[in-house]
């Protein structure tokens, strides 16, 4: 059976593979669709990542998300599971109104739907008054990543088929400056 409800979940979801997460309702009678998948940005594989996987700390494989806003009937009449049904809609901690789906490679009329990542310089206002949330950066809390000297955005979407990724390369960084300090004196020398 096509979009089967709760085949998946974000905890089993593997590289290649896409979840349809949840629908949740927003303003104008629309729903918004969470997708989740898990990307290969094409970076070599991170070897403390393999041997540290049970240790959340190194958990660097976190899937990307998107979400679309859609008419309930309309995204109802392309998956084939109903999303207009508001029995089905559960309040969630925020207080927002969900139906859980979970649904392992979501497709429509055979075709995939898959996340879509584009990386970009060009910032939405709304990026650029959120640099500190929005901007990519080396880690949670690190350093700003830069493509040509400006911020990195990334914006994902739903697509059907194949995506086509864009991925900017980052800015070289430089090296620290070495301080090299006599361990008999304290004197700073170079």
């Amino acid at each position: 059976m096509v979009n089967q409800l709760n085949s998946g979940s974000l905890d089993t979801l593997k590289s290649g593979q896409t979840l349809l997460v949840n629908a949740r309702k927003v303003a104008n009678g629309k729903i918004q669709l969470e997708f989740a998948e898990i990307i290969n940005d094409g970076r070599p594989v991170n070897f403390l990542g393999m041997f540290n996987k049970s240790d959340e700390r190194f958990a660097s494989t976190k899937p990307r998300r998107a979400w679309e806003s859609v008419m309930p009937t309309d995204a109802s009449a392309l998956l084939g599971i109903d999303l207009t049904d508001d029995s089905k809609y559960v309040s969630d901690a925020r207080g927002n109104d969900v139906m859980e789906l979970n649904v392992l490679n979501p497709e429509v009329d055979g075709t995939p739907i898959r996340v879509q990542v584009v990386e970009t310089t060009e910032g939405t206002e709304w990026d650029m008054n959120n640099i500190e949330t929005r901007a990519k950066r080396r880690g949670r809390d690190g350093d700003f990543i830069y493509h040509n000297g400006k911020y990195i955005f990334t914006k994902s979407s739903a697509t059907l088929g194949e995506p086509q990724n864009v991925f900017l390369e980052a800015d070289k960084v430089a090296a620290p400056d070495v301080i090299q300090v006599d361990a008999t004196t304290g004197e700073i020398f170079s």
